[in-house]
């Protein structure tokens, strides 16, 4: 699989970063065509879910949104195909409804994605990275590499969605020596930085930096696990509306929902279908496929409660010795195998627990990769906020329809995840690489 290790953002001078940005774009495309090469003709134009694209238009949208940001505001160049700019904007159309598009065929799409590529690494070795902000610290094009691994987590999606055998494949993560570790570690009360204001990659939303005080809390070590979630299951959880929020339990009736999407009962065990295999569910893991309503619904019949926003960025970035924010739960250096499950390295959560090199300064783990991880916190702009450089990454989005989700996953690239990164879907949303934490506020007095 891909190396999901990168060289760190640092402030250096132009050729290093000039480096790091081929390496990240290279990389990117290395995964797309890895997403769609393993499949034919007839699947990648298929649309295997309502709810997804099919794969040529991923495809061909990463293709097209490169061109428009580099090509054509950095560096000024004509279109190449204005006629395809409406079927690829995603705004236009909604995903449904793409597949009776007249789309770029599989060939084309390749070629056109290629050739905008070629373009942009001829641009970029002439590119002076500073001077306007789309350049400065090589901005546009961190956007555009970031951009293309969102697209590969979403391609990533439909083929765990796509019917048939399985067309990916990849080791499972190491084994862990788990030790005997804390159910849940505490977070003092006090005040904290949160966002940034010097991340060179970060997206609008992460911006900007502000002091925010939180009470006392106990978080839960690693995220929940399938055996922990099994409990609920069997305790009649699905069944009891005292668990669920009025709007959850009527989406939970109005869906039928008995258990995480792909799982099934069969002779006494359950068994989930993970990219095209059938399998048992091991206990052990991060449970996956939630919604925030089976999250929540899970943190009140636990006794507990998902953690805010702010709370989760506290224990993954608030470093209590120096008082300072750190850019990773570890530290600041780049995402390490050894640190987290991140890249599509694995095609699955490692299990809960793992990883204690990338263990925060109070003691939680996994905070980063794995699974997306649910809050409580509706998806808002930070004081301050900014639309840049266009509203429609974030600003169209902001209000208590979305639920905040932290932290990335097993499909998510190092390069689209940090410690300030937001995610943000409906809380009716199971498709994605989603599972959770439960949070407890504590008596100080």
């Amino acid at each position: 699989m891909l190396n999901a290790d990168r060289l760190p953002p640092e402030r250096t001078g132009p050729e290093p970063l000039r480096e790091r940005i081929a390496a990240e774009l290279l990389a990117a495309r290395a995964r797309t065509a890895a997403l769609t090469d393993c499949v034919d003709e007839r699947e990648l134009t298929a649309q295997h879910s309502p709810l997804m694209s099919p794969l040529v238009w991923d495809l061909a949208h990463i293709g097209n949104q490169e061109e428009l940001w580099l090509l054509r505001n950095v560096g000024g160049r004509d279109p190449m195909h204005p006629e395809i700019d409406p079927l690829y904007d995603a705004f236009e159309h909604p995903r449904a409804a793409r597949p009776t598009l007249p789309l770029l065929p599989p060939a084309e799409a390749r070629a056109y994605a290629h050739e905008v590529r070629g373009r942009v690494l001829d641009l970029l070795a002439a590119s002076p990275l500073e001077g306007v902000p789309l350049l400065d610290e090589g901005f546009a094009f961190g956007m555009i590499a970031q951009h293309e691994q969102q697209h590969d987590e979403t391609m990533l999606i439909t083929h765990q969605l796509r019917p048939g055998p399985a067309a990916l494949s990849a080791p499972p993560p190491p084994a862990a020596d788990l030790g005997r570790l804390p159910a849940e570690v505490l977070v003092p009360g006090g005040p904290f930085t949160m966002g940034t204001d010097t991340e060179p990659w970060s997206l609008d939303n992460e911006r900007p930096a502000h002091e925010v005080s939180l009470p006392a809390f106990r978080l839960d070590t690693a995220p929940v696990s399938n055996a922990a979630y099994q409990e609920f299951i069997a305790d009649g959880g699905y069944d009891n509306p005292h668990w669920w929020t009025p709007e959850g339990w009527e989406h939970r009736r109005r869906a039928s929902l008995q258990a995480p999407l792909f799982w099934q009962r069969e002779g006494g065990r359950w068994l989930r279908r993970r990219f095209g295999v059938t399998e048992p569910v091991p206990g052990d893991e991060p449970v996956l496929h939630v919604c925030w309503y089976e999250a929540d619904a899970y943190a009140r019949w636990a006794g507990r409660r998902l953690p805010t926003e702010a709370e989760w960025e506290k224990a993954a970035r608030h470093d209590p010795a120096t008082g300072r924010s750190r850019r990773y739960p570890w530290g600041d250096a780049e995402p390490t195998a050894d640190r987290a499950n991140l890249g599509q390295r694995h095609l699955q959560p490692a299990p809960a627990g793992s990883y204690p090199a990338g263990e925060s300064p109070y003691g939680a783990r996994q905070l980063i990769g794995d699974v997306w991880e649910w809050t409580a916190s509706d998806f808002l702009p930070y004081p301050g906020f900014r639309a840049w450089p266009y509203k429609e990454y974030s600003d169209v989005f902001f209000g208590p329809e979305y639920k905040v989700l932290r932290g990335g996953s097993f499909a998510v690239a190092p390069v689209a995840c940090r410690g300030t990164f937001r995610n943000w879907d409906y809380p009716i949303r199971r498709q994605i690489f989603s599972g959770f934490r439960t949070a407890v506020s504590v008596d100080e007095t």
